[in-house]
């Protein structure tokens, strides 16, 4: 196992560990287990989510594979160019990342879709290592708040130095580049706080920020 995956029977996490066990006796054809990332680690963006959703991820075992956030994700990425193919909400479709790889700032799926501080501060070794293995990274891409605040204590920084903000775009003394984009939840779109128009517009920027 590398070291930017956890193991398919990490154990680090009680209460997620718990509630895999718990989602294994009442969805037992679901992945129930840490998700890996998608995406090759040659890619120059990396994009870091929250956590796996419990009928997305945790069951197709692939990032917002499969639930609400992924039918803005992933046809956004292709308009974007950052993917290629079709995605149809299931591993095994034509989507390809030719140059973006996704992974989630804590690998299980969390009741309520809400991790602890905790659990984000126990899998972050996860994130770091994945970085180190990305030598061609340019930029990542947080979605929504607590993703952003995950990278940032990545990389040792004080949070009030590199504030959330929706298109906020922050160069981190590594020279290395992170946007940030409201979450594309069912909620942030429903609501209207996210717009598939606004999603474009931050992918558009930040591709016109990274470097050939």
């Amino acid at each position: 196992m590398s070291a930017h995956e956890p193991r398919p029977d990490c154990t680090l996490c009680p209460r997620l560990v718990a509630f895999r066990e718990q989602n294994a006796t009442a969805y037992p054809d679901f992945h129930n287990g840490p998700v890996p990332s998608f995406g090759d680690l040659s890619a120059r963006l990396l994009i870091v989510g929250l956590a796996p959703g419990l009928k997305g991820a945790n069951r197709t075992a692939r990032p917002f594979t499969g639930d609400y956030a992924g039918d803005l994700l992933y046809p956004s990425l292709i308009d974007a160019g950052f993917a290629r193919g079709v995605y149809e909400s299931r591993p095994d479709d034509s989507l390809q990342l030719p140059d973006c790889r996704i992974t989630n700032a804590v690998r299980c799926v969390p009741p309520a879709n809400k991790p602890t501080g905790e659990e984000a501060k126990t899998c972050r070794p996860f994130l770091v290592a994945e970085i180190a293995a990305m030598p061609r990274l340019q930029a990542m891409l947080a979605l929504g708040r607590i993703a952003h605040e995950a990278v940032v204590r990545t990389f040792g920084l004080r949070q009030k130095d590199y504030p959330f903000g929706h298109g906020a775009q922050h160069r981190l003394p590594n020279g290395m580049l992170l946007a940030d984009s409201y979450h594309c939840s069912r909620y942030n779109v429903n609501t209207n706080r996210l717009t598939p128009a606004m999603f474009a517009a931050v992918l558009q920027s930040l591709k016109d920020a990274m470097t050939a």
